[in-house]
């Protein structure tokens, strides 16, 4: 039967190898009942158009240009579209998905992230759309919690993800 996991699962998961979570900030402020807190490593500004075709070989990102916190760790973002990167490093096994929400804090500021599945099988410090409606902008500090995934089990193991982003980001210090 499939489900979702609970603390203590995601917990157990923690402390195996792989970890199901590694490069975590603090393991007991992060894991919430139904989920995983993830935080804020980077932010970075979208620089021109990107392109999605029919198959993979036409599919083109736009430059990132990363942006800086200030001396205490915050960054002021005026309304628009920023690709954050996480903290985190997840390994999802391949009887396992997860998803991702916004914190309901950054909902209340005007704030959402746009993220996509988490395959079974994916391993990576993933990257996510972080949208600024606020008209008056939103300032937020390196390493705030921003948004949680939410682990689900499969009806069945499956192959796992084998796509361009199996392993991204993880060799960034």
């Amino acid at each position: 039967m499939s489900g979702v996991l609970a603390r203590k699962d995601i917990k157990k998961l923690i402390q195996q190898n792989p970890a199901l979570v590694e490069g975590y900030i603090d393991l007991e402020q992060q894991l919430q009942p139904n989920g995983f807190d993830i935080t804020l490593r980077d932010v970075a500004a979208l620089q021109n158009m990107g392109q999605i075709g029919k198959d993979n070989a036409q599919r083109q990102l736009p430059d990132l240009e990363s942006l800086i916190f200030d001396n205490h760790g915050f960054m002021e973002l005026k309304p628009g579209n920023y690709m954050i990167t996480y903290n985190e490093i997840v390994h999802i096994p391949t009887n396992l998905m997860a998803l991702a929400r916004p914190r309901s804090s950054l909902l209340r500021c005007g704030v959402s992230i746009g993220t996509a599945v988490w395959d079974a099988g994916y391993s990576g410090r993933s990257q996510s759309l972080m949208i600024i409606y606020n008209a008056n902008g939103f300032r937020v500090q390196k390493d705030a919690r921003v948004a949680q995934l939410v682990f689900m089990t499969l009806s069945t193991e499956t192959e796992g993800y084998a796509g361009k982003y199996q392993n991204e980001n993880i060799g960034q210090k």
